[in-house]
């Protein structure tokens, strides 16, 4: 890769703002007021708001938000397709591309952090994915345990596993495949991915509320979901679907639905078994923001006033501004 097209997308990007947090933490409606003040367009930093028809489990921005502020990458493949994270960043460049033409600013909102991280820092694509690898291990991780997996990760690439959570099973399991497929670490092949923008040049601001108040808010919205109908959707996705994608099952809710209609699960342990993954999910989102040098805590609690934090989202970006000038 030549230095003028890594240099490109690195300060395309080094223009954006980048709001992202851990699920029910608020991201949404403090979203439409940063939008409007930095006159920005937002494109979606979520890997299930991609998916049509996959609405009340990924809890997409409403029809009215989106009339208000333009969207950008949600809703643009169907559940039986796959989508990888090097797809996603050439979609996102090529969006930021547009919308700068245009003149709009851009903001990026959601928190899916590899997303995030492919955009900040460049990524390893690698080889494709080994379906029945993936299926071996994570039939021996049933078996024996991730701190297990974990530990053997540790052993063949110390690298990664120094950088993994050993909770995160995702990437615990794609750093032993890529080594599989390829006989080398996956942190070596990284390395020369990495981007040269440096922390202090990026504007991205993370929420984060106190655990408990947290849990409380996935607690309600996980409630909402089901009561807007989230086993219906899911039923209908499959009637017409028949199976959805790898990637699309991976959407929280979606995979214990199904469990559920298979007869496997009652209603009652289905939103329960949400509940947990959600709240496990959001433990993981926030091991990763609070690890990205990149990244700035807002620290919030109740109900935020939006207004008021997105002019202080915006004076800190300006304070980054001045100090890079």
């Amino acid at each position: 890769m030549s230095h003028e097209s890594r240099t490109q997308p690195i300060e395309m990007i080094r223009q954006c703002w980048f709001l992202t947090g851990a699920t029910a933490s608020g991201k949404s409606e403090l979203s439409l007021a940063l939008a409007k003040r930095l006159d920005a367009e937002i494109i979606s930093l979520d890997s299930m708001a991609i998916y049509r028809e996959m609405d009340l489990g990924t809890a997409k921005p409403t029809p009215a938000a989106r009339q208000a502020i333009p969207h950008h990458l949600i809703d643009i493949l169907d559940p039986t397709e796959t989508f990888s994270v090097s797809q996603y960043r050439e979609a996102a460049l090529a969006t930021i591309h547009d919308l700068r033409r245009r003149d709009r600013g851009v903001l990026f909102v959601g928190g899916t952090a590899l997303y995030l991280q492919a955009l900040l820092k460049g990524i390893f694509d690698g080889p494709p994915a080994d379906w029945a690898f993936r299926q071996a291990i994570e039939e021996e991780v049933q078996q024996v345990g991730l701190e297990r997996l974990h530990e053997r990760l540790k052993m063949v690439d110390p690298l990664s596993a120094d950088k993994l959570h050993p909770n995160d099973a995702k990437r615990i399991i794609r750093a032993l495949e890529v080594l599989h497929l390829t006989g080398k670490p996956i942190s070596h092949q990284q390395r020369e991915f990495d981007s040269s923008l440096k922390p202090e040049q990026c504007r991205v601001f993370w929420l984060h509320r106190p655990r408990p108040e947290l849990h409380q808010r996935i607690e309600h919205r996980v409630d909402a979901m089901f009561r807007a109908g989230l086993i219906a959707e899911v039923a209908d996705l499959m009637k017409r679907y028949g199976q959805l994608s790898h990637t699309a099952t991976q959407a929280v809710g979606y995979k214990e639905v199904i469990a559920h209609l298979n007869g496997e699960f009652s209603e009652i342990e289905t939103i329960e078994q949400v509940k947990i993954r959600t709240r496990r999910f959001a433990r993981a989102q926030e091991t990763w923001f609070r690890n990205m040098n990149e990244s700035r805590q807002l620290e919030i609690t109740g109900e935020v006033e939006c207004e008021s934090l997105a002019e202080s989202i915006i004076a800190a970006g300006e304070t980054l501004d001045a100090y890079n000038h």
